[in-house]
């Protein structure tokens, strides 16, 4: 990446874009894009609100429930089923919302 102007820029980084992501949600609010919501299957489980959320917080989190360390099964096929870009876009995505932003899911 060097070689290409890039500082700081390791080889294999992804760089998230909040403009792909915004494509990449929709499995996602049906969830958590509903005030209060609670899943009743297969536990009952708060599904909180990503808008916001820290950038890293929600690529740990999808990278976790895709391997397993974190236990869920809907978020486990969910996170199973994106690619290292996707997870990278969505987190950007949510990470750039704010109470304000059009597509908020703060809201």
């Amino acid at each position: 990446m060097l070689a290409l102007g890039m500082p700081g820029a390791h080889a294999g980084e992804l760089t998230g874009n909040a403009e792909a992501g915004k494509t990449k949600v929709a499995m996602c609010i049906g969830c958590h894009g509903i005030p209060g919501y609670r899943t009743a299957y297969p536990e009952v489980y708060h599904a909180p609100k990503l808008g916001g959320q820290n950038v890293t917080y929600v690529e740990k989190s999808l990278k976790a429930y895709a391997s397993g360390d974190r236990r869920f099964q809907t978020m486990h096929a969910i996170a199973a089923s994106l690619s290292e870009q996707d997870i990278a876009d969505v987190a950007a995505y949510y990470a750039a919302q704010t109470a304000g932003s059009k597509s908020s899911t703060l809201k």
